[in-house]
């Protein structure tokens, strides 16, 4: 099995890191890109939808991706241990009628020794905005790593 790093147990740094990398690859809006950092076994829980195993989370990140158009992502580390992160983040993205969206959420992550995600749990809020209020235009410049995001 190839190793994700960075590897538990996480540091603050190699948690900042793990999430970074998170947003990165969330940012491409691929989902078998995306879908390599879980284990073939990874269990879900995102919003009311459960989901466990790779193909399901590539089939249900293609639909998000269909409905969630110019998607872009922010997320912050919030705490740490051993194996595990609690992250914070918002993104934006607009529907098929030109609504603009900002989904507010938190996740908590669990990892194998390989640094693959085992469970992922998402709750989200989806709040309308208008275009003028967007603050997040795709993925993040180098210079705004580890800002704190907004709280509205």
């Amino acid at each position: 099995m190839t190793d994700r790093p960075p590897l538990p147990p996480f540091t603050r740094d190699t948690a900042a890191q793990k999430v970074q990398a998170a947003e990165d690859a969330w940012n491409t809006r691929d989902p078998e890109k995306v879908a390599l950092a879980y284990s073939e076994d990874s269990v879900w829980r995102n919003r009311d939808l459960f989901l466990t195993g790779r193909a399901e989370i590539v089939a249900f990140l293609t639909d998000k991706w269909r409905r969630e158009l110019d998607y872009a992502l922010r997320k912050e580390l919030w705490a740490f241990d051993d194996d595990r992160i609690a992250v914070r983040f918002q993104y934006e993205w607009h529907d098929t009628d030109g609504q603009w969206w900002r989904s507010y959420g938190n996740e908590l992550w669990e990892f194998d020794r390989h640094g693959l995600m085992t469970r992922r749990e998402a709750s989200i809020n989806d709040v309308p905005i208008a275009e003028h209020e967007r603050r997040i235009h795709g993925p993040r410049p180098a210079g705004e790593r580890g800002r704190p995001l907004p709280l509205r």
